[in-house]
């Protein structure tokens, strides 16, 4: 890093904005903030409002080093290393997909389903597939803590970061690591199954925008020739790992024993509602984003 002399922070922040308009990034000013921000410990906020404050030089070169890798196309919280997520703040690593709020509704989805199980059983275990940064399931556990859970990846580096972030939010007696591809090295069975797996076609990926093309990892984007990999191998086991179903007094089953809830990709609800469908299981929850496409669904077992 060159050595950068001081200024003030509203003129630190001002540059930023100007390099990333012009290098045609959207939302130039609030990005500066963030990354800014980000940097120096401070809310966009307290960037906002503090705008005659003395950056020194350590912090300027700091500065100078993280635009130029936002003006690489490296995505802002990659360059911070870390996310928020339904509330948590999580580690990011070269293996992890960013958390995105979009996939914050899955885990609104699968809240509902995990307290109604506590309720009648006083305990749950949970299963996230490609758990990532561990970003779904330890959003759950946060919210249940009568809840315990296992995370899986195919990657060292995501299980090593999910493991971290659990450490790092009192969750770590209650989330396991397990690398596994699907569910190949997974034992036991489950209260609840959850996943945002791969579902971009092979052949879109090198149409993506370069902050995700580049910086996110090609395992968690490829979803195969069709993009829909993924729920079928899930569709197909699922009914293994997942709790036998138990008849209540009247005869009836649980509405929420063995739930699956995945996120999907806008175009997908069809397709992978036939999946789940051909492998005995029915759709009860469709939820769409914030952008009003189709983004996640939950399915249940159909027969005892």
């Amino acid at each position: 890093m060159s050595q950068q002399p001081a200024s003030v922070l509203k003129a630190v922040v001002a540059d930023a904005r100007a390099q990333f308009a012009g290098a045609g990034i959207a939302d130039a000013a609030i990005e500066a903030r963030l990354l800014i921000g980000g940097l120096l410990g401070l809310s966009s906020t307290e960037v906002f409002v503090d705008g005659d404050r003395v950056v020194d030089a350590l912090d300027m070169a700091r500065i100078a080093d993280a635009v130029a890798r936002r003006l690489s196309r490296e995505p802002v919280h990659r360059i911070l290393g870390m996310r928020a997520f339904h509330g948590l703040d999580l580690l990011l690593s070269k293996e992890t997909l960013e958390p995105r709020p979009d996939t914050e509704l899955l885990v609104e989805c699968m809240l509902p389903v995990l307290r109604r199980i506590v309720a009648e059983k006083g305990h749950a275990r949970v299963l996230d597939l490609g758990t990532g940064t561990g970003a779904i399931i330890l959003a759950l556990l946060s919210e249940v803590p009568q809840a315990t859970g296992v995370g899986s990846d195919i990657s060292e580096d995501a299980l090593s970061t999910a493991t971290r972030n659990a450490q790092r939010l009192d969750l770590g007696e209650r989330f396991q690591g397990v690398r596994s591809h699907w569910f190949d090295a997974i034992d036991g069975r489950f209260d609840i199954i959850v996943s945002n797996p791969p579902y971009i076609r092979s052949d879109v990926i090198p149409e993506l925008e370069p902050e995700v093309r580049d910086f996110d990892p090609p395992a968690a984007l490829d979803g195969g020739p069709d993009g829909l990999d993924a729920y079928r191998a899930i569709a197909s086991q699922a009914e293994h790992f997942l709790e036998l179903r138990v008849p209540q007094e009247d005869g009836s089953f649980p509405k929420d024993e063995g739930s699956v809830g995945v996120e999907i990709g806008f175009d997908q609800r069809d397709t992978v509602t036939r999946i789940f469908e051909d492998a005995g299981f029915i759709l009860t929850q469709a939820r769409r984003d914030y952008g009003n496409n189709d983004r996640v669904l939950v399915f249940t077992r159909g027969g005892p």
